[in-house]
């Protein structure tokens, strides 16, 4: 039987990887350049599905998956939430004292703060964690120390001198995995999640008639996304995430409506919510973000 595939953008050992084994145990991963090479990966049937980093609870969104999804061509099918549990590697045999640098992912450098200024450590960005972590492994010198996960100490054959060196301990990725079908869990399942991307004018009034039939509906959104599209400032774009099955009468309404009043509107996936949503805390209360920042890519 051929082994199921998985791609990934990164370095093997990056936290998307880790995400693709937590996702899919016994599953081969495919480590990619970018979101655009794991994408086509997946259609040129090299991978089955592709994890892709979509949002992180510290850094905000990744905004190259707005304009890669929407012609994308692939179905979402399910999501996973992969909690950032940074360590401290370094070369075998190496002593607190004897580490001079540290080297990592710049977004992963300003959630170590703490862990720099106590030990006076000089920072060095690399281009992701995992590539910090073989940087480390390929030199072998004892004050040259990386900040990435317990898989890159693995897979470099490197030693973890301090786990949990993040500052804030709620450091959380969430993954859409995309697939060439569509999957649609029945109408009548409990827990599901539907993303769509879709368009407005700009004018005056037209997100309000726009989102108007979600809370008349009682449906929860859980995210929304604007960003500018195009050569022209006259419409923006949005990527939304609701609580709900479109053949669900609340959600059909509520969708209609959206359509109605949208430019354009696109759902680009339906699919079961990942049992992390069940234990994350101020659970059915709307989380919209809408400012672009960079997020964890390694």
């Amino acid at each position: 039987m051929t082994q199921q595939v998985i791609a990934f953008q990164g370095t093997p050992g990056a936290y998307s990887d880790l995400a693709c084994r937590n996702a899919r145990p016994g599953w081969k991963t495919l480590p990619c350049r970018s979101f655009a090479d794991a994408i086509e990966a997946v259609h040129d049937g090299k991978a089955d599905l592709a994890m892709l980093a979509c949002e992180n609870s510290l850094a905000g969104r990744v905004p190259d998956i707005h304009t890669l999804l929407p012609a994308a061509g692939l179905h979402i099918v399910g999501e996973h939430f992969q909690r950032v549990e940074h360590c401290l590697l370094v070369v075998p045999g190496t002593r607190m004292e004897q580490v001079r640098r540290v080297h990592t992912h710049p977004v992963a450098m300003d959630q170590i703060r703490k862990l720099i200024a106590t030990y006076h450590l000089t920072p060095v960005t690399e281009f992701d964690t995992a590539g910090a972590a073989e940087l480390v492994a390929l030199w072998n010198r004892p004050e040259e120390a990386a900040v990435a996960s317990a898989l890159a100490a693995e897979l470099y054959g490197l030693e973890i001198l301090k786990r949990n060196v993040e500052d804030a301990s709620h450091n959380t990725t969430r993954f859409y995995i995309a697939s060439r079908t569509a999957e649609r869990p029945p109408a009548e399942s409990p827990h599901v999640m539907t993303t769509l991307i879709f368009s407005v004018g700009n004018v005056p009034g037209s997100l309000y008639k726009v989102l108007g039939g979600f809370a008349t509906s009682g449906v929860n959104m859980t995210r929304l996304e604007s960003y500018m599209s195009g050569e022209t400032f006259a419409a923006t774009r949005f990527l939304m995430d609701v609580e709900g099955h479109p053949d669900n009468p609340q959600l059909g309404k509520a969708l209609a409506e959206l359509e109605f009043f949208a430019e354009s509107a696109k759902i680009l996936g339906v699919y079961k919510q990942s049992p992390f949503r069940h234990h994350m805390p101020h659970k059915g209360q709307d989380t919209q973000r809408s400012t672009p920042a960079n997020a964890i890519s390694g």
